[in-house]
């Protein structure tokens, strides 16, 4: 199991938005290194969905429930990959938080701040858990089967990220 973080603009769509959905295609993306970082994602994956734009802000864990393909919708070569909504963290982690943590100092969020898909390793993803009100969750309290198919949105949002 491999850990990302997402971001997308929440006036775009948002965790709430995914919550309310179910699950959703995740597309839009068309930055080389961000593709490359979706085409990568396996089902099981987990990702901390951040809320860019004016909230700056992580504030949930969501979880990759297919395989990447091409996105059929898209003439620009980008991919899509399924999503669904975990949990909500206990307390949203601001930006100015992960920045202040020398502990996440190498996140590539941090250091490739334009890209809307970028891996996690598991310290990190514990540290900003912790940051969220709670500890690195084991696999059984994520894989809790919240969201399903015959809830899936037939068209998925475009361009949830900054690329």
């Amino acid at each position: 199991m491999a850990y990302w973080l997402v971001k997308s603009e929440p006036g775009e769509y948002s965790y709430a938005d995914l919550e309310r959905d179910g699950a959703t295609g995740w597309s839009g993306v068309h930055n080389a290194v961000a593709l490359r970082h979706l085409q990568a994602m396996r089902a099981g994956d987990r990702l901390l969905f951040y809320h860019s734009g004016a909230e700056r802000t992580v504030v949930a864990v969501a979880r990759v429930a297919g395989t990447p393909r091409p996105d059929p919708s898209d003439d620009r070569g980008s991919w899509t990959v399924e999503v669904r909504p975990d949990h909500r963290l206990p307390r949203s982690v601001p930006l100015a938080t992960l920045k202040e943590d020398p502990a996440l100092s190498e996140l590539p969020m941090l250091r490739m701040t334009r890209l809307s898909v970028v891996p996690v390793t598991t310290p990190q993803w514990s540290r900003i858990l912790a940051h969220g009100g709670e500890r690195a969750a084991s696999p059984a309290r994520h894989g809790n089967g919240r969201g399903s198919r015959s809830s899936q949105r037939a068209a998925a949002p475009r361009n949830r990220g900054a690329t």
